[in-house]
């Protein structure tokens, strides 16, 4: 749940140099970490290097253990990436970069508070933080009424400060009891794609003309301002970026909310098609690489995954394989039944409609199948 902080001038001078400190300390961190110990950083070996360091600079001991804790999760995550292959093959650029230089933090990327350095009062609808310059009090914050009751209700653990075009919000963790899932009366599938973001299998179309226009206009300003190639060009492009990062997110989850109300009221399940490594695996014309790589269809399936289970709503991911290709009355698969993007006709049976769809209901179908045997019940042995 993330919160917009609203001091005053002093305050906010406080803050900011807190966190901007607090990056810096964990870049000193991070270079003596991985100058004696290259990417095996553990918390129990930083804390006995630097955890000295740290309150001789004016960290308290609850901000240097999260300091050297960032540290220490950053450079395990980095590992855990380069074990799965994210980072390419062992001699890829990509990986050889990132193996080669310590982590490094932004002056303004998020820091830690827990309960001892970061205290609410949801009645006053202030927060006490700690800073360098002492416990600051009463320090607003605005959020919805929505947002507060969750906050007051289900708020846990630790939260993040983060500054973003020099404004500071909190992001607090919050912990829902998620209902038990219904038993579905049927399944609506979910087809993604990048001329209709979301098609159901209940022919619902997600995105229309005028996202699409949105995007080609977006698309042509920043190839205007990629030309300039001046300062300012790259500050106004990244602040652009800034705010399409946005609009998508608002987009997916007005999509998300819609596909998910449909669902509860309905009394069905919802199935999507698993997209990992899709980037790899899908070819797309020139003029549709960038639209594919753009929008964030991992986030549109994220937001629908976690809206369903907050609503009890059943939730599958089934295999793509082939979705678009299989017709949904006979069977019959084949590269022929989608003469082009839009449109789908079987050759064995004649079934003809909107490829979107077609692809929706098959992943309706399979979910309807996988669910068969999820619910089914462990053996019992003999």
């Amino acid at each position: 749940m993330q919160v917009k902080l609203v001091p005053d001038a002093a305050q906010a001078s406080a803050i900011e140099r807190t966190l901007h400190a607090a990056n810096e300390a964990a870049n000193r961190v991070s270079a003596d970490t991985f100058a004696h110990c290259g990417l095996k950083a553990s918390v129990k070996e930083l804390r006995s290097r630097c955890y000295g360091e740290l309150k001789d600079a004016g960290f308290g001991a609850q901000a240097a253990q999260h300091v050297i804790k960032r540290v220490a999760d950053a450079y395990t995550t980095l590992r855990a990436n380069i074990k799965a292959g994210n980072l390419g093959a062992p001699k890829s650029k990509r990986r050889r970069k990132a193996e080669s230089k310590p982590v490094r933090f932004r002056p303004d990327a998020a820091h830690t508070f827990d309960d001892r350095c970061l205290s609410w009062n949801y009645d006053a609808q202030t927060v006490s933080i700690w800073t360098l310059d002492g416990r600051i009090k009463n320090v607003p914050f605005a959020c919805s009424p929505d947002a507060l009751k969750q906050l007051t209700e289900h708020r846990q653990g630790e939260s993040d400060l983060v500054e973003r075009d020099g404004k500071l919000y909190l992001v607090a963790t919050i912990d829902i009891d998620e209902p038990e899932p219904f038993e579905p009366v049927g399944w609506i599938g979910v087809d993604r794609g990048i001329t209709n973001l979301a098609t159901t299998s209940d022919a619902d179309n997600h995105s229309g003309r005028r996202l699409e226009r949105y995007r080609r206009w977006r698309a042509r300003k920043k190839a205007e301002l990629q030309a300039k190639r001046t300062r300012s060009a790259k500050q106004l492009l990244k602040k652009r970026a800034r705010h399409e990062a946005r609009h998508a997110t608002h987009i997916n989850h007005k999509i998300s909310k819609n596909v998910v109300a449909v669902a509860q009221r309905t009394g069905r399940g919802l199935a999507l098609e698993q997209l990992d490594g899709i980037r790899e695996r899908v070819t797309v014309r020139r003029d549709q690489r960038a639209r594919q790589s753009s929008w964030p269809f991992h986030q549109l399936g994220s937001f629908i995954a976690y809206k369903a289970r907050r609503a009890g709503v059943p939730y599958l991911e089934v295999d793509p394989a082939y979705t678009s290709q299989r017709c949904p009355r006979c069977g019959h698969t084949e590269r022929a039944n989608r003469p082009d993007r839009d449109r789908f006709q079987c050759r064995r049976c004649g079934l003809a409609g909107p490829a979107d769809v077609v692809a929706a209901v098959n992943i309706a179908k399979r979910a309807a199948t996988a669910w068969v045997f999820v619910d089914m019940p462990d053996p019992v042995p003999a």
